[in-house]
């Protein structure tokens, strides 16, 4: 055989004793070959976090804790904002909860969050300037995401919010029971120290002129006006909306409520308003829902908290006319498609104040003499690939485009839209999201995994938690970080346990040193499966040979 049509050795031993010489696997069907799937918590994170990789770096310990942090803030700045209020889809999809318990990924992203803001840690460096700038109407979640990454990307950014003070719903809609608010100043003051202009009490009214000023305007406009509901009442009646008492509670303006409060409405933001009443003084708080307890749209841990402090919830019933300090309450009924329905049966019940958390809408007056964008079930209509509106250069995400509601979809969305952007200033169409492929339960070899129970955070006592706004739930120190960082098991990702390496029965399976994995010499491999089989990851794929 001559050097011109010797066979590649990609740096494995050619002499005469090895399958070059020999070709001993010339008879195997199926061939083993290294993948890189996609794990299910990262493909369920709205904002889209590398969670197996920063869990990765999180069990260094402390050696590997700012990278851990550093791989969040690539594409979510508010790891210890998030890692307090998300509802964390990630878990829910984790497969080692097949297995014993669910990964604790959002209590090792606050302490993450928490170490960094106890240590000072800086984002990146922006970019080299572009020279372009780009206006973010709101500073919610969504606009503080889009600020971010437009300014790492070198733009020029400024965010301009109606409200006092920055934060949008996350500041004026989340109680500081479970967002401390030295906590939310700390990450959104990270943010302006890239260079992001702030401009708070500054209302965008005039969308021509704000294009006459920027190269584009990113519209993230939180959802901040409640829904009318049309109930009779009497003049003596005491209805107010639920966001607006938690605006006022949040911007240090407590309303007297009363001994005792009803809210109408299940979802999130009712829960929040029967705690918070009864931080304010009501001995008895019910949650008034039309619907059962399956069909209630409040995250479960919601509905959770808010009866371990006492709340009550009346299922099936609806406020149908509120007579002073007197609510008549109509029973409700599910029809054979699981809707409500009156049943003409009517009971009564005192409350002092009625709070109405029947949903939200965003502020869309700026749009309103605007023919060019269409605005359909209280949304902006966006290009579902590049986030544009319908007036080139105007972009929405978050609560005023279509879509979840929640923060950390926000900061997904607002990533995206600033991708977008980036892309509409160089000309270049909208990036496009490759294609994934998930690494499922059935792939893993979990008996290499040992039973280690999850680091549950601690949480104060009921009795505590209605005296104030002290925050709910603690945190996990370093040591307990780590353990739980632990326990992710690499889903689709090799992480060098060695398994093919010892398990080969042909010695095909060659290292190629620390972090590099591990490469396979087809002329000794047999196409046995073993390596595949024993991967814990489920990190190797069987592929058919092809001769």
């Amino acid at each position: 055989m001559t050097g011109h049509d010797a066979p590649p050795t990609h740096g494995l031993s050619t002499g005469p004793a090895t399958s070059l010489a020999y070709h001993t696997g010339t008879w195997r069907t199926e061939r083993p070959v290294y993948v890189d799937l996609a794990p299910p918590c990262s493909l369920a994170c709205p904002s889209n976090e590398d969670i197996r990789g920063w869990l990765g770096s999180t069990q260094e310990g402390q050696a590997g804790f700012k990278a851990a942090w550093e791989r969040i803030v690539a594409a979510n700045p508010f790891p210890a904002i998030m890692g307090r209020i998300c509802y964390h889809p990630c878990q829910s999809s984790c497969n080692r909860g097949q297995l014993d318990e669910e990964v604790g990924i959002n209590a090792v992203e606050r302490f993450l969050g928490d170490t960094a803001i106890d240590n000072g840690w800086a984002l990146p460096e922006p970019a080299r300037a572009t020279g372009r700038r780009i206006l973010v109407v709101g500073s919610g979640p969504a606009g503080l995401s889009a600020a971010y990454q437009l300014r790492q990307r070198g733009h020029q950014v400024v965010v301009r919010e109606a409200a006092a003070e920055p934060g949008g719903m996350m500041r004026y809609g989340i109680p500081a029971y479970r967002l401390p608010r030295d906590v939310l100043a700390a990450e959104i003051h990270r943010i302006e120290a890239t260079g992001v202009s702030l401009e708070c009490a500054t209302r965008v009214d005039d969308l021509d002129a704000a294009q006459s000023e920027f190269d584009a305007v990113v519209l993230t406009v939180g959802a901040g006006v409640a829904h009318h509901v049309d109930i009779p009442a009497g003049a003596a009646a005491k209805i107010v909306d639920a966001i607006d008492v938690l605006r006022d509670v949040a911007a240090g303006k407590p309303p007297l409520v009363g001994r005792r409060v009803a809210v109408y409405g299940g979802g999130n933001t009712a829960m929040d308003a029967a705690r918070t009443a009864r931080r304010l003084g009501a001995q008895d708080a019910v949650v008034v829902y039309r619907r059962t307890k399956e069909q209630m749209p409040a995250h479960p841990t919601e509905l959770a908290d808010a009866i371990g402090e006492g709340v009550r919830v009346q299922w099936l019933s609806t406020i149908s006319e509120v007579e002073g300090r007197t609510l008549r309450i109509e029973r409700m009924e599910l029809d054979d498609e699981g809707r409500p329905h009156g049943t003409g049966q009517y009971e009564e019940l005192d409350a002092d104040t009625v709070m109405l958390a029947v949903g939200q809408d965003a502020d869309l007056t700026l749009l309103e003499e605007v023919d060019d964008i269409t605005v359909a079930d209280g949304v902006v209509q966006v290009d579902p690939g590049t986030l544009m509106t319908g007036r080139a250069g105007v972009f929405a995400a978050g609560d005023v485009s279509p879509g979840s509601r929640t923060a950390t979809f926000a900061i997904g969305r607002g990533a995206r839209a600033a991708r977008a952007v980036d892309a509409y200033l160089a000309g270049l169409p909208a990036p496009v999201e490759p294609p994934t492929r998930e690494a499922t339960y059935d792939r893993l070899s979990t008996w290499y995994y040992s039973d280690a129970p999850k680091q549950h955070r601690s949480e104060l006592e009921a009795a505590r938690r209605v005296t104030g706004f002290e925050e709910v739930l603690s945190g996990l120190d370093a040591e307990h970080a780590v353990f739980e960082a632990r326990r992710c098991m690499s889903c689709g990702s090799c992480f060098e346990c060695d398994n093919c390496f010892g398990m080969c029965p042909d010695d095909a399976i060659k290292k190629l040193g620390p972090g590099l994995g591990f490469a396979i010499d087809y002329d000794y491999c047999k196409g046995c499966g073993i390596c595949a089989a024993e991967c814990p990851a489920g990190a190797i794929d069987m592929i058919p040979e092809v001769r």
